[in-house]
């Protein structure tokens, strides 16, 4: 492995340390340290990226950040990127797990939330400069800027996860028309990896039977979040409904108390906000103990996660030769516009349940003010607010 690539893999290791805020606020981290500090790509290529995560099912941060690391050394580098990126946010949601089972007393008396109110604002603050970077850079014509604001209030108004898609394709399509302006380049015939897409249906198929006949709970788990994993669009504030129905109101796994717990813990935990599956996964299997426990979060993890790192392998090799048509060269521009408009979406959309007080809304300014008026990162930012939660509640 090149000293390029493990600066890279320890680059991802400090992202996961300080991925607070969900996906919006995971790709103004990204864009912070991968695109402006590291230079691993250009903000262009970031936004194609994470459009085209858009129009899959799966975690799309995560998605994006594997994409990133399948285009530098390919599918297992990708997968060791992808585990280190998961691998902080399992620990602590199967820890939170163990705890909430054996050391219930112990759990109650810990002022966690206090210590992390500010995340709530610093990840606004994270999302609002992402947003603002983004528009500056990327939306250039009339057509983007209509484009923009079009698809940040539809994102706003109409809160279903089919528009992700549907705002990008037709963004797309709309800019698309402009392609004579691009120069013809020279095509090669497509070779599109199936095989991905066909491991991604055998699996499908094999853990669902392997269930049914031998009825193993670890099983069951690894295919309920499997399926999860490949039907859900939208990301994890999609996903969390869904696991709710599944897991608390038809299966009963939890109790609506437990679920509504580690959700709340979700909100201070670093990294994809799908690990929120391992926490259910765990508690799934509390009667096998502290090993069924961690084997449960295991299954659900790697359920929720395989199926979308299976679709990316699958689409962005078929995506890198796409773009070099003149039409989908061209439906660029629409879908950058689009994607700047649902950043500018998430920061409202992110303000609304936040508590309207003074101290957070200077949060919210002073982390947009520092991140572009200073060379302070993100991630030191994100301490900086866990040490003053401490210190003021």
């Amino acid at each position: 492995m090149s000293r390029r690539n493990l600066i890279f893999l320890r680059d991802v290791a400090w992202l996961t340390l300080s991925a607070f805020g969900g996906p919006q606020a995971h790709i103004a981290l990204f864009l912070k340290v991968l695109v402006e500090k590291r230079r691993y790509l250009t903000e262009s290529e970031l936004m194609e990226i994470n459009a085209l995560c858009q129009l899959l099912p799966g975690p799309s941060s995560t998605q994006t950040l594997t994409a990133i690391a399948y285009k530098r050394g390919g599918a297992l580098f990708a997968m060791l990127c992808l585990i280190i990126w998961l691998l902080p946010a399992f620990g602590l949601v199967t820890s939170f797990a163990l705890m909430l089972i054996f050391w219930q007393e112990e759990q109650k008396s810990l002022n966690l939330w206090a210590y992390t109110q500010l995340m709530q604002p610093i990840a606004i603050g994270l999302v609002a400069h992402t947003g603002f970077i983004i528009v500056r850079r990327l939306v250039q014509t009339r057509e983007a800027v209509f484009i923009t604001l079009t698809a940040a209030v539809a994102a706003y108004f109409l809160r279903t996860p089919f528009l992700l898609p549907v705002l990008l394709l037709l963004s797309g399509l709309a800019t698309s028309l402009k392609y004579r302006k691009f120069v013809r380049e020279e095509k090669t015939a497509f070779t599109v990896k199936w095989k991905y897409l066909i491991i991604f249906a055998v699996l499908f198929v094999s853990i669902a039977a392997l269930g049914g006949i031998t009825r193993l709970l670890p099983i069951r788990l690894l295919e309920n979040f499997y399926r999860n994993g490949a039907l859900v669009f939208g990301g994890g504030q999609v996903l969390v409904p869904v696991l709710y129905n599944e897991f608390v109101a038809f299966k009963k796994y939890l109790s609506s108390a437990e679920f509504l717990s580690g959700y709340a813990l979700l909100q201070v935990v670093p990294g994809p906000v799908f690990s929120f599956a391992g926490y259910i996964g765990a508690l799934t299997m509390r009667h096998e103990g502290i090993s069924g426990m961690i084997l449960g979060s295991i299954a659900a993890t790697v359920g929720i996660n395989l199926p979308g790192t299976l679709f990316i392998f699958f689409a962005y090799p078929f995506w890198e030769q796409l773009k070099k048509y003149r039409p989908v060269k061209a439906s660029l521009e629409g879908i950058n516009a689009a994607s700047a408009g649902l950043v500018i979406a998430a920061v409202f959309l992110l303000w609304e349940p936040m508590e309207q007080t003074v101290l957070n809304m200077g949060v919210v300014a002073a982390t947009f003010l520092l991140l572009q008026f200073t060379r302070i990162s993100a991630p030191l930012i994100v301490l900086a607010g866990i040490l003053a939660g401490w210190m003021l509640f």
